[in-house]
């Protein structure tokens, strides 16, 4: 009887932590979709979200027209910047807009306009949220683990934010977690319609997104081909069941991007990524300072030049964590600090593990090459990064790299797990001590998150007020 009531006990208590995890992003993200400040004036406010006026300008359009711009229309353009983002991959634009046209047939107020566009977004973040949750469950087998996993990448304050305001990083986010969910669903239990749905499906959203999580795209590919890479007396490929689901998620695919790259060539007289009208419209209309002729390249400034100037990765660093606004609205050191504490901490869990204990150290050929991609997904996106600041001055911005979250907090948490279980001269970390780290390891995630928006952001949204 007493075995039962602590199960119940149990069950009941993980109901509470998971409610607590979707109605608290729920309800931070609401706080902040209803309170940040949107200029109705081009000139740059520190609290603003970045470039939302500009973004906004795409699903008005949509909303206004029922049609997409082309990107060369001027009422899209970016003023002092000469491009538009319409020239972007503009899917989450696109159903923003919609929505938006839908919520006009009762309202012309532009705020009203301007939430139902924002709301898109949290329901990608939520959405992620799920995802998030069901992959947590596939990759910590240990609920306390699960619980850490999750939390730490949807309370990220940066990552939170994202969710918050008109952008495509939302819908990125999201197409990042059903991809490594059906990756991870697919080397556990094989692949099948469903894991194929997933990820195409992510593929999609991705694709038509946002560039700097391409690196998924790439790696899906690498590790669905190497799944069917088999090793008996020698290399061989189990062509038929790669066949049969590789034309399933192909098909998926082209019906779900194919439309926009076949109307981005069409439109743009064959640039399908819509990169050299980019730049050749900047060269048009663009000011001096945001030239194409003004970058790091184009004066011979070379990369490591570049890097160590105006504290690169330290900016970079700081804005991955906690920057809202225009960058204007920071955390305090002990924001950036405890984040460093928690990355550490899961570093030095691999490191105990390689080096102390054999058996946490064991990784089977598949595993090495399913955490090479993970590497893989980590890295491209700081890559692309500092290749657009060095070729197009790219600001050096957190959220740039925010595609990297899911890696870097499945190995920061996967470290975690292995400090609590090595074993040195027979010595376990104890469970009271490994409860207190993950509780510690919580309080930072939620900490940061309700402090950056309650006691950071908020205070400053309701002294600026809302401009529309």
């Amino acid at each position: 009887m007493r075995e039962d009531k602590k199960r119940i006990d149990a069950v009941w208590g993980r109901r509470l932590i998971w409610t607590v995890y979707f109605a608290g992003f729920f309800v931070m993200a609401l706080v902040m979709v209803f309170s940040q400040p949107h200029v109705d004036r081009v000139s740059a406010i520190p609290v603003s979200p970045p470039d939302e006026y500009f973004r906004m300008l795409i699903p008005k359009f949509i909303c206004e027209h029922g049609t997409l711009p082309t990107g060369l229309e001027e009422e899209v353009r970016i003023t002092g910047c000469g491009f538009s983002y319409g020239l972007y991959n503009v899917l989450p634009y696109i159903i923003q807009g919609y929505v938006m046209r839908l919520v006009n047939l009762f309202t012309d107020s532009g705020l009203v306009l301007l939430y139902a566009g924002r709301m898109v977004n949290v329901a990608f973040g939520m959405f992620m949220a799920w995802v998030v949750y069901l992959l947590g469950g596939r990759l910590f087998k240990d609920q306390r683990f699960r619980i850490l996993f999750c939390f730490a990448v949807m309370y990220l304050p940066e990552h939170l934010f994202v969710h918050t305001y008109i952008n495509t990083d939302s819908c990125c986010m999201l197409s990042t977690a059903m991809i490594l969910y059906g990756l991870v669903c697919a080397y556990q239990d094989g692949f099948h319609y469903r894991n194929g749905a997933w990820l195409g499906g992510g593929i999609i959203l991705c694709a038509l997104s946002y560039y700097n999580a391409y690196g998924y795209i790439l790696s899906s590919m690498i590790l669905f081909v190497g799944y069917y890479i088999k090793k008996d007396k020698r290399l061989r490929i189990d062509w038929k069941p790669m066949l049969k689901y590789g034309i399933f998620i192909s098909v998926l695919v082209l019906l779900g991007t194919g439309w926009w790259f076949i109307r981005t060539y069409i439109v743009l007289d064959g640039d399908i990524l819509g990169l050299r009208t980019k730049e050749q419209l900047a060269l048009l209309y663009a000011l001096e300072e945001t030239s194409p002729l003004n970058t790091y390249q184009a004066k011979g400034i070379g990369v490591w030049q570049m890097l160590q100037e105006n504290k690169f990765f330290q900016c970079l660093y700081d804005s991955f964590i906690a920057a809202y606004g225009s960058l204007g609205i920071r955390g305090n050191r002990w924001t950036y600090l405890s984040y460093k504490l928690f990355f550490g901490a899961g570093i030095l869990g691999w490191a105990a593990a390689w080096i102390f204990d054999k058996e946490l150290r064991k990784i089977k050929g598949r595993q090495i090459f399913f955490h090479l991609n993970m590497m893989l997904c980590a890295i491209l996106p700081l890559v692309i990064m500092i290749n657009y600041a060095y070729t197009m001055n790219y600001q050096h911005q957190g959220r740039y790299i925010l595609p990297s979250l899911l890696p870097i907090m499945y190995y920061t948490v996967g470290g975690i797990e292995r400090l609590s279980a090595v074993r040195i001269k027979k010595f376990l970390m104890p469970d009271l001590l490994v409860n207190a780290g993950i509780i510690f390891a919580l309080f930072i995630a939620v900490g940061s998150a309700v402090y950056m928006v309650f006691f950071q952001a908020l205070p400053v949204y309701l002294e600026f007020g809302m401009t529309y």
